[in-house]
């Protein structure tokens, strides 16, 4: 079962949302609705949903914003709005979908067969095991957040996205952590063997590649089930990493 959270500032649409997910009460459980963004600052990390559906558009703050401000979460994203305008952000973010409202049953239920796939892909990805304490305090970096700093193994980050001046680093083990920074502040912090930008929006962590598929600049599949779309201009650059 699948448990669900709904974020909507507008009650009259989060309401409609739970009656079209009700079609899917097999596999979906409605865990929470909310109506405010600080109040589900306060209580979403207690319900631990697997998915998040999240209007993008909120007084008081955004979507984005939302997000930042929770700091580390390990939910799936499915953002509803009324605009189009945060379609590549959304995308960055690794969103499962963006339904534009009103919400289609048919959108609908091709996002949770998405989101059912990627689970799935999750729950066969390898956990990170323990390593050295003195490699650990060595690999560690340093990721401020509006709630606070955390601190990641180098080697448990499997890639990092762009998303507009944000960064949004994806932790073996499904967790997320935003940091206002960008891309590029990171480019050289995560030097190394490891760690590839592959495109302008993406630096990859090549250890956790498992596929690499053919294509005008190709595409990576990482262990989660996770695929990045490679640059052509840096395709040469990564075989070159990844085959010798």
């Amino acid at each position: 079962m699948i448990n669900a959270a709904i974020l909507d500032d507008e009650p009259r649409s989060s309401w409609l949302l739970e009656q079209k997910l009700h079609d899917f009460q097999d596999s979906i459980n409605i865990k929470a609705v909310y109506n405010s963004p600080e109040k589900a600052l306060q209580e979403i990390k207690t319900h631990k949903p697997d998915i998040l559906f999240l209007d993008v558009e909120m007084p008081g703050m955004n979507a984005f914003q939302f997000l930042e401000r929770l700091g580390e979460f390990s939910f799936e994203i499915i953002f509803t709005t009324a605009h189009n305008t945060y379609i590549l952000d959304a995308l960055r973010v690794s969103a499962i979908d963006y339904l534009l409202k009103p919400i289609d049953e048919d959108e609908l239920r091709k996002a949770i067969d998405r989101l059912s796939k990627r689970i799935t892909a999750k729950h066969k990805s390898p956990k990170t095991g323990s390593t050295d304490n003195k490699q650990q305090e060595q690999g560690r970096l340093a990721l401020p957040t509006a709630d606070g700093v955390y601190l990641v193994n180098r080697s448990n980050i499997t890639h990092v996205e762009a998303m507009s001046n944000y960064s949004i680093f994806h932790i073996a083990g499904s967790k997320k952590i935003i940091v206002s920074k960008t891309l590029k502040e990171f480019e050289d912090t995560l030097g190394g063997p490891s760690f590839m930008r592959v495109s302008r929006s993406v630096i990859v962590n090549l250890d956790y590649v498992v596929k690499y598929r053919k294509g005008e600049g190709g595409i990576l599949e990482l262990m989660d089930g996770k695929e990045i779309e490679v640059s052509p201009l840096r395709k040469d650059a990564l075989a070159e990493r990844l085959f010798g």
